[in-house]
């Protein structure tokens, strides 16, 4: 079985990435070898979505745990529909998560960690494009 790991660059010493929906990278890394293959996270740029697709990216490859700083409801339900293990509150270097895990020394999260939309920069559903109203 594999790990996935939201990282900022494709590689195991990158700094892990706290959005899982809006990372940049996934590390998908088999704990025993080390052996790791970079995946660039498609949904990151997305509209909306973007935690959902990204967990159904990771669903099929052999994946039981995502180690990650944030998940939100969405991405926690797909990913956990799936079988997959999510564990939040993570930072750091991703190799040394991976050390974390293989040492038994993190827990799968029963919930998600943050509110919907939380990789957004703050713009919430408007994303800044005048979807408000203005009062006078």
């Amino acid at each position: 079985m594999k790990i996935a790991i939201t990282v900022t660059a494709p590689d195991p010493d990158a700094d892990i990435d706290p959005r899982f929906g809006r990372c940049l990278h996934f590390l998908v890394v088999d704990p025993d070898t080390m052996e790791y293959e970079a995946l660039e996270n498609s949904a990151a740029a997305a509209g909306g979505g973007a935690g959902i697709t990204a967990a159904q990216s990771l669903s099929g490859k052999n994946i039981e745990a995502v180690l990650t700083g944030n998940c939100g409801p969405n991405a926690y339900m797909t990913l956990t529909a799936a079988g997959i293990k999510v564990i939040t509150g993570l930072s750091g270097k991703a190799r040394d998560a991976v050390e974390q895990y293989k040492a038994g020394k993190l827990q799968a999260s029963s919930n998600p960690n943050v509110a919907g939309h939380f990789g957004t920069g703050g713009f919430g559903m408007g994303r800044g494009r005048g979807m408000g109203r203005r009062f006078n």
